[in-house]
């Protein structure tokens, strides 16, 4: 019987305790509020209006040029005026409280804000003359965890500024900053066409969105507000917020985690230069290219002469570091005994200066190759030095065909060290494709015909090419002689990235055309 009166009394004990907390919240945090006039509040400002799409647009603007400026001074003025707290904040709102109206009425006006930012921005871009990335852009375009807690923090402080009536606007900014330069480089990588930056924008602003939405929320339900929730209500809405937040976090703990991975690789390429360069040695400058394979590492290192090594030699012991292939180039920047500061600054001027001078005269030099390939003036060559590429449109050359541009092309990359070569031959016939009577194989012949289309398919920009005997249905269980050679052709172009299409009667651009001994 005692042992039962100590769990009665047990019970009762955490009973009133859990009571003693519901009623201090309820005394403490949650009467304090003017839930009525917070929600009228947040009702009469989140939904969409002409003022607010145009300050949205000007705010987008704003953010986008500064993006462009790598200036963060100007990306901060443009989260001034920025409006978009409010109709996330309705959103978060709505979702505490089941207001499915308000929460429609939030997600339009929403909608029309993005789309209005992202339409402005990629206009501005698209007139431009900067467009190049800067690290303003590309620091916005990998999403990890630490934005995350960016947009938690920010959402939390402006839910309580709102329901407490303090400091709503200077919190607005802590908000756009987190929403409106992701929109903005949305607006640039559509601008430019620049998918991996477009893409990596939008999940920034989506993470970033959600977090914000959810965790007002969160502070929305701790303040009171749907209360008149049933339990299974309640429940539903954490167990949602719940999955959300660890779905969102896991991919961004990974991509935090792939940011450190290469954080410390940098760190250990910079402690092996200064290594084998001596103490007296100074690495000024160290980029990574980890997206490229191999990984691209540039450096310049300035050390006392003498003390000179080669590239070929720090390179194996650079990749059986980083387990990874790499290609290094290190600018060498050596000075006498005794040099100071200031004379390896000069020293280093001169040397990137010669450099640039050489870079500059060998992108003339292949240009000038280029253009005497394709027939066109040196001028007409785009060259792009920084990924050590030149691009150019052949004129119709007498007697040239598509393949012959494609060897033209091929000539002239092994006659540029480093260089890629881009020749886009003018639009004409695609070369025969044979085959053997009564022969669905192609021999070394029909190969080399498909790849050169494949090639100058890539060159045009070409959605797909036509292939005769490719059925327009599902295929055949059966497929007859015309329908198998047809497979072949398109398993080539497949593996090529270059799509294959039915060919048409008449009328259809970029179609391949195949002969035998006796016609199909």
């Amino acid at each position: 019987m005692t042992g039962a009166s100590d769990v009665e009394r047990d019970t009762v004990r955490d009973r009133l305790d859990r009571l003693t907390i519901y009623r201090w919240w309820r005394r403490k945090v949650v009467a304090p509020v003017d839930h009525e006039t917070v929600v009228a509040r947040i009702i009469d400002e989140s939904g969409w209006s002409p003022r607010y799409a145009f300050m949205t647009m000007m705010s987008a603007g704003i953010a986008v040029l500064g993006l462009l400026l790598s200036s963060p001074a100007v990306v901060i003025g443009a989260m001034l005026i920025s409006p978009l707290m409010s109709p996330i904040l309705g959103f978060g709102f709505s979702l505490a409280l089941f207001d499915f109206a308000e929460m429609r009425r939030s997600l339009k006006a929403l909608i029309i804000g993005t789309v209005a930012a992202v339409a402005f921005t990629a206009l501005i871009v698209t007139l431009s003359p900067l467009q190049a990335p800067t690290s303003e852009i590309v620091a916005r375009t990998r999403p990890n965890l630490f934005d995350l807690a960016v947009a938690l923090f920010a959402a939390l402080a402006g839910s309580f500024a709102v329901i407490r009536g303090r400091g709503e606007t200077i919190v607005g900014v802590a908000i756009a900053t987190a929403l409106m330069p992701p929109l903005a480089v949305v607006g640039y990588g559509l601008a430019t066409w620049n998918l991996p930056v477009l893409g990596g924008a939008f999940a920034l602003f989506v993470t970033n969105f959600i977090t914000i939405a959810l965790s007002a929320t969160v502070m929305a339900r701790y303040y009171g507000f749907g209360h008149h929730l049933s339990s299974r209500q309640t429940w539903a809405q954490t167990i949602v917020l719940l999955l959300v937040f660890v779905a969102m976090a896991v991919p961004l703990a990974l991509s935090l985690g792939r940011i450190a991975r290469e954080a410390l690789a940098v760190s250990q390429v910079r402690s092996l230069l200064n290594d084998r360069y001596g103490s007296d040695a100074r690495v000024t400058q160290l980029e990574i290219d980890f997206d490229r394979t191999p990984i691209e590492i540039r450096s310049v290192v300035i050390a006392p002469r003498g003390r000179t090594q080669k590239g070929a030699a720090l390179q194996p012991s650079i990749e059986k570091m980083l387990g990874r292939p790499v290609r290094l180039d290190v600018d060498q920047v050596m000075l006498d005994a005794g040099a100071g500061a200031i004379d390896a600054q000069r020293e280093e001027m001169r040397q990137a200066g010669e450099q640039s001078k050489a870079e500059a005269q060998r992108a003339t030099a292949l240009a000038r190759m280029v253009a005497l390939i394709t027939g066109v003036a040196p001028d007409d060559i785009v060259i792009d030095r920084d990924h050590h590429r030149a691009t150019a449109a052949a004129l119709a050359l007498p007697g040239a065909t598509v393949a012959t541009y494609r060897i033209l092309e091929q000539r002239a990359a092994a006659e540029a060290d480093g260089w890629d070569v881009a020749i886009i031959p003018p639009q004409g016939p695609l070369p025969e494709i044979t085959f053997a009577d009564n022969v669905d194989t192609l021999d070394a012949a029909g190969r080399a015909a498909v790849l050169t289309s494949a090639w100058a398919a890539k060159r045009w920009n070409a959605p797909a090419l036509a292939v005769p005997g490719l059925p327009r249905g599902p295929a055949s269980a059966q497929p007859g002689l015309a329908e198998r050679r047809g497979r072949a052709i398109a398993a080539i172009l497949a593996a090529e990235e270059v799509d294959s299409a039915p060919a048409a009667p008449a009328g259809q651009r970029f179609v391949l055309t195949i002969s035998t001994g006796n016609p199909l």
